[in-house]
């Protein structure tokens, strides 16, 4: 049997982390990226940096990191009633191949819903790839006329 855990990404594990961001990002048909040891090094800093705002869960198997999901935490406009509200979105949902069809994302995307409700969100958003619809579907997420999108012109710097 194999030794499994989902858990909050721990900080020696970011360089393993942006490595599966990085397989993420090839397996999707990136193109041209530049160099991965540079870009482990940014997506470690960045991680470091936005550890208030996103929260990372990993799966791990045999003390190898296998998966990783993030919750990027969004504070809202407060209301009368609601004085402090925080929505949230799931993203960079990622399993390696090797480990995939086995319910592993399943009990991931389950892992970072549970710790949005620990957090008192009042929902959780996803963009997705088409493939990967039917696993949301299955842990509770529904299409919603109420959150219409727009892509907007990608910033080349800030």
């Amino acid at each position: 049997m194999e030794n499994i855990s989902i858990r909050p990404a721990r900080s020696g594990e970011l360089a393993a982390v942006a490595a599966l961001r990085w397989d993420w990002l090839v397996e999707n048909g990136g193109e041209d990226l530049g160099d991965r040891g540079e870009f482990v090094g940014h997506f470690v800093e960045w991680a470091r940096d936005n550890a208030g705002s996103h929260r990372c869960m990993v799966v791990v198997r045999d003390d190898l990191v296998v998966g990783m999901a993030w919750l990027a935490v969004v504070q809202r406009v407060p209301t009368p009633r609601a004085p402090r509200r925080a929505s949230g979105d799931l993203q960079c949902v990622y399993v390696v191949p090797g480990a995939r069809d086995g319910g592993l994302g399943g009990r991931l995307i389950r892992a970072v819903l549970d710790g949005a409700r620990e957090l008192g969100l009042e929902r959780v958003t996803v963009h997705s790839t088409p493939r990967a619809i039917p696993a949301y579907a299955r842990c509770g997420f529904r299409e919603s006329p109420r959150l219409p999108h727009a892509h907007v012109a990608r910033a080349t710097a800030l």
